[in-house]
């Protein structure tokens, strides 16, 4: 990766740091939006029961001696969140999620499902053990159907339920089905739009992702993040001119005067070198 590739995803891991942790694909799919997939390192069965338990099992060996006491204090006394809080802190999303679906488990409506779900989603990128993995997937994919059960219609869920297909199970082209019905009758969803287009740019399809991110600007176009995505796209594309008309545009409108300088300074650099 080039220094310069490397300053605009920094800024865009910045800027837009919910919508690469619950929307952006984690792993990259060797797909196009109609064929082609790889499927090694798949989960088989995604609606399995699959826990992160022998993780627990493992770090909870492993802890400091006065962690471990004030975890299990947590623990007799039911303390759930205080237990993803304390999982959060010590860096272990994968553990955290596990006790946001116990919470789920506890309260039994479509938003703590969801949420523990999209806690799963979320820890695929950042869990240390690579093993883990499938569970992630597997447990990702129990949570959004546990919350679709509840709330039949909601569709982010669907959304998520699907990428968890697309990304994680041996039948990607089950998700880009569900995913093409959920279009069908929501084409203007920015969420849905936005999960085409990191699956295109996370399998090399830099011309699909930028119609999709401008079709996120058409939908709402106070949407300004996605011309930072737009500036990526074409970073990977090596059109510097239409990198620098994303990145002014995004600095015309942005209120973040930090990101403004810094997108600015980066600009000036790029004009230089052209």
């Amino acid at each position: 990766m080039s220094v310069k590739k490397t300053h605009v995803v920094l800024i865009v891991c910045a800027l837009v740091l919910f919508v690469l942790l619950f929307i952006a694909p984690k792993i990259a799919p060797k797909h196009t939006d109609g064929d082609g997939h790889d499927h090694s390192e798949k989960s088989k069965n995604l609606s399995s029961d699959a826990t992160l338990d022998v993780y627990l099992n493992l770090a909870l060996k492993n802890l400091e001696p006065n962690k471990k006491v004030l975890y299990d204090k947590f623990l007799s006394i039911k303390e759930i969140d205080s237990i993803i809080v304390f999982w959060d802190k010590l860096k272990r999303p994968d553990l955290a999620a596990h006790f946001t679906e116990e919470l789920a488990k506890k309260e039994n409506n479509a938003a703590n499902w969801l949420k523990a779900g999209n806690r799963y989603y979320y820890a695929i990128q950042f869990v240390q053990d690579k093993t883990a993995i499938p569970i992630l997937y597997q447990s990702a994919t129990r949570c959004f159907g546990k919350g679709l059960e509840l709330e039949p219609n909601n569709v982010d869920a669907k959304i998520m339920l699907a990428s968890c297909y697309v990304e994680g199970s041996e039948d990607p082209m089950e998700g880009i089905k569900r995913l093409r019905e959920i279009e069908k009758i929501d084409s203007n969803n920015v969420k849905l739009q936005l999960t085409f287009a990191f699956f295109s740019v996370k399998s090399g399809q830099l011309d699909k992702a930028i119609s999709r991110f401008n079709n996120v600007l058409k939908i709402d176009s106070n949407y300004i993040e996605a011309y930072l995505h737009l500036a990526d796209a074409y970073e990977q594309k090596n059109d510097t001119e239409k990198t620098i008309e994303m990145l002014e545009k995004y600095s015309a409108k942005t209120t973040d005067v930090t990101a403004r300088i810094e997108i600015n300074k980066y600009i000036q650099q790029l004009k230089n070198k052209n």
